[in-house]
């Protein structure tokens, strides 16, 4: 056992601070981590991994890590004196009434509302022309489990709206069930689909619909790798055993990731097959002939490309080949290959999303990180560009062909979701649901800066605060950020960094190489071997915050999930100087073993893998968290989450990084993992273990920031 102390305020801080009560320091007793005599080959170099047996997630010796672990975590936290305080405000200000846009099937329409505090949406539903107030429950995910850790995911109904097919995730998993309800008397029809993975449901008329799934694999179900991939078509009234395979499963047709789907008006079914998340081969199959041959539309993995719409065998497809932005094309089925393909609206310098509805086509491009929406029809005419309610990020736009009313979201970091209700034809906007939420956007702003990164790159950067705030190095601050996998951050608002913002924090978010803002060009500066353009990029944007007076090493924080949690990871291990606290959540950390558990080869594109090559493994090596925490480093004050659950980015690797931090760091800051149990990697987490989890990460935050009381209780002063 070690012992380490938490560094306590200064004698001249305790004489001034209004709260005068002195505050005994929090005592750390970390555990000692197990080592066992563990060595991989690379390229003939040796790589000790003492720590491997923690992978074992199905190990009584890992259960009493974790339960040890979370003890001297909770311990910790549960001392920091503001945590009620914290949970109060998350509590308060999450409890209002969430409300989505309303949506068709067969005679109802449906939307999903949240009370306030319900751990879960429940979806309602009205007849379709009746008042929207008359609505009841169709399915409320809250009875699935009492705790609120089986959450729902894909709802998706027969032709006719009569039926409808919905999947379930029990405590965060990835792994699914199906369930198949008589949607007029919402009772369940069938026996339950099990072992369905990464997979939408798509009807084929009202017989019944394509799912994907993997085989069970072998060993543990929430580490285990799995990397093939089939396709199936369930008819209702049959067993799952009778599913027939449609793609996927012999040699040839050996996929990671397999979906299928079926157009509008049921005449074609479209499989994406890839090996990686980025690139897919295409083929699309005509359900109106019978037998008809699985044609090949593109039989290469070098674009990202899918079929948006058909006009009868005219097939419109959105495709990255050889536009990096995005564009839309249009072929016919009779010679569908990418030499007959013609531009229906071209590439521009703006990434491209599309979306359709009431017979219309709605081009959404991102210009630095914000929406612009054009609407366009079926010849490619140009109708209008839709005048937004401001600058910020656009969701919706998706109706059947039939309707004549959409509805869409606007957000930004300061201005919560409300939903529009657009009119296709007329083109005007009118305000449908507005939240009522105890949270005053008029006192806070949200302004865009470019920055410069290492290589001379600029880099664009949203920065949220209160109006008024000083710009004296003072202020805490936490810096976001992802870089990866053609994800773009694009301005949303937040509850939990509401709350922040209101203790006078700074909310700061680099959309950083790697992810998706500016086209596939900028995923490629930001993969494999350019990776540490990320990183760099994260540095940069926190040098710009020191540098501009918004904060200091001593009051920032960098926070980020999943990829972002091994930017979180690399960027500690290689500036510690940098920031007072790291929070890196559900991380990819160990970057030599990552795609040997469950779907994770397939990130290769983005990382490249230890098995490659030489030059590959050397590459990785040198940034991989795990492998580059140093015995004598002081290392800011870390609070690694995970879940047990996670069978995406396996909780090992959180497990590893905290083992390797607790034994060589040097110095008083904590360094502590906080493991939620029955939760994954964040998909459906409940509402009450969320507001948990961000009043630990807060409190965590500011208590190592030097703060005893909230900062709005008592101001700036009350640094140490």
């Amino acid at each position: 056992m070690r012992k380490f102390l938490i560094p306590f305020l200064s004698v001249l801080f305790i004489l001034a601070c209004k709260n005068e009560e002195k505050i005994e320091p929090i005592i750390v007793n970390y555990i000692e981590t197990q080592k066992v005599d563990t060595v991989d080959t690379y390229f003939g170099v040796e790589v000790l991994d003492p720590y491997r047996w923690l992978e074992d997630d199905r190990s009584e010796e890992t259960e009493s890590w974790v339960k040890a672990q979370n003890e001297v975590t909770f311990g910790y936290l549960d001392q920091i004196p503001f945590r009620d305080e914290l949970n109060d405000r998350l509590t308060s200000l999450w409890n209002y009434e969430k409300v989505g846009p309303p949506f068709k099937e067969g005679d109802y329409s449906y939307f999903y509302k949240n009370d306030g505090l319900q751990n879960q949406y429940v979806i309602y539903r009205y007849k379709t022309g009746e008042d929207p107030s008359t609505a009841t429950v169709f399915l409320d995910p809250n009875t699935f489990k009492e705790d609120g850790t089986t959450s729902l995911g894909t709802v998706s109904f027969s032709d006719d709206g009569k039926t409808a097919a919905y999947s379930i995730s029990e405590g965060g998993s990835d792994w699914r069930k199906v369930l198949v309800m008589n949607a007029e008397t919402k009772e369940i029809i069938e026996d339950t689909l099990v072992d369905v993975k990464f997979s939408g449901l798509s009807w084929r008329g009202n017989e019944g619909f394509y799912y994907s799934s993997y085989d069970k694999p072998e060993g543990s179900e929430l580490s285990a790798k799995t990397d093939q991939h089939k396709l199936y078509f369930h008819k209702l009234g049959t067993p799952q055993e009778e599913d027939e395979l449609i793609y996927g499963g012999i040699a040839s047709q050996k996929h990671r990731y397999i979906g299928g789907s079926v157009t509008e008006d049921n005449r074609f079914l479209t499989i994406s097959a890839s090996n990686s998340t980025s690139g897919n081969k295409l083929f699309i199959k005509d359900l109106s002939q019978e037998n008809s041959p699985l044609i090949s539309i593109l039989d290469h993995a070098d674009s990202d490309t899918y079929l948006f719409d058909n006009v009868e065998s005219k097939l419109y497809l959105v495709t990255n080949l050889d536009a990096p932005n995005r564009k839309i094309v249009t072929v016919d089925l009779a010679n569908p290959t990418p030499e007959n393909w013609s531009d229906f609206i071209a590439e521009t310098e703006n990434v491209l999303t599309v979306t359709r509805a009431g017979g219309n086509i709605f081009a959404e491009y991102m210009v630095d990180a914000v929406s612009k929406v054009l609407q366009y029809d079926y010849d490619g005419n140009l109708i209008r560009e839709i005048d937004l309610p401001g600058i910020g990020t656009i969701s919706g736009f998706r109706a059947k062909k039939e309707e004549t009313e959409v509805y869409y979201s606007f957000t930004n970091y300061v201005t919560p979701g409300s939903i529009y209700k657009y009119s296709i034809a007329e083109g005007v906007s009118e305000l449908y649901k507005k939240p009522q939420i105890d949270f005053d956007s008029d006192g806070y702003e949200s302004k865009q800066i470019f920055y410069t990164s290492k290589d001379g790159t600029k880099i664009p950067m949203i920065i949220t605060h209160k109006k008024g705030i000083e710009l004296n190095g003072k202020n805490p601050t936490i810096l976001y950020g992802y870089g990866g996998f053609n994800i773009s951050l694009t301005p949303a608002f937040g509850i939990t960094n509401a709350v922040w913002m209101e203790q006078g924090g700074v909310y700061a978010v680099p959309n950083l190489r790697g992810g998706g803002e500016y086209g596939k060009d900028w995923h490629k500066a930001g993969i494999q071997m350019k990776k540490q353009n990320v990183f760099d990029d994260f540095i940069a944007a926190a040098e710009y915050l020191i540098a501009n007076n918004y904060t200091s090493p001593d009051y920032l924080a960098i926070r980020g999930g999943s990829n972002g949690g091994l930017l979180v990871g690399a960027t500690m291990t290689q500036r510690p100087d940098l920031m007072k606290v790291a929070l890196p959540a559900v991380g990819v950390l160990d970057m030599l073993r990552y795609h040997t558990f469950t779907a994770g080869a397939g990130w290769g594109y983005d990382y490249g893998t230890s098995e490659d090559s030489k030059e590959m493994f050397e590459y990785l090596k040198g940034y991989s968290p795990v492998h580059n925490v140093k015995a004598g480093v002081d290392y800011p004050a870390t609070l690694i989450t995970t879940g047990d659950h996670d069978d995406r980015v396996v909780p090992a690797h959180s497990f590893k990084f905290a083992a390797e931090l607790q034994e060589k760091h040097t110095g008083s800051n904590p360094l502590l993992i906080r493991i939620e149990t029955d939760a994954g990697h964040g998909a459906g987490t409940p509402v009450s273990k969320t507001i948990e989890q961000y009043v630990d990460i807060f409190g965590f935050t500011l208590y190592n920031m030097g703060y005893r009381v909230l900062p709005e209780k008592v101001g700036s002063d009350i640094k140490k």
